[in-house]
């Protein structure tokens, strides 16, 4: 399982389950592969959230929606994001993830335009405050 890509302790101890597996047998394999140091969530977490935030480019708030999912704990979650976007300009990426949904002939001068813009922005993880901010900064641009 861990050949193809790095797997959380959670993802690991749930696709052991659903083969069926006995837990004490589950319990065991964590345990060596996090001792040989095959299992760490802290990097999981780390790599996932590198590569949502600077390849997909989603926001911070997606990226601890994703790292909660793939069962990594809040603590290492949050080290890893403060971490990851300590080296990210969000507002950079929030415009530019706003100026790839504008397309065309659409400005941000149509309220339904604005909707759903802003309801893509948040669902990629910015924050609604700030997407309001930076499509305000923008639209006095155009």
């Amino acid at each position: 399982m861990l050949a193809r890509r790095e797997l959380s302790t959670s993802q690991i101890r749930d696709r052991l389950t659903q083969r069926g597996f006995a837990r004490d047998a589950i319990d065991e394999a964590v345990s060596r592969l996090t001792a040989n140091g095959m299992l760490d969530d802290a990097r999981v977490a780390r790599a996932v959230a590198r590569m949502r935030a600077q390849v997909r480019r989603q926001g911070r708030r997606r990226v601890a929606r994703e790292l909660a999912v793939i069962g990594i704990p809040e603590d290492l979650a949050r080290h890893a994001l403060d971490e990851v976007f300590g080296d990210v300009d969000e507002d950079a990426l929030l415009e530019q993830a706003l100026s790839r949904r504008l397309r065309g002939s659409m400005t941000l001068d149509d309220p339904a335009v604005r909707r759903r813009l802003v309801a893509a922005l948040v669902r990629q993880g910015f924050a609604p405050g700030a997407v309001m901010r930076t499509m305000r900064r923008v639209r006095q641009k155009q």
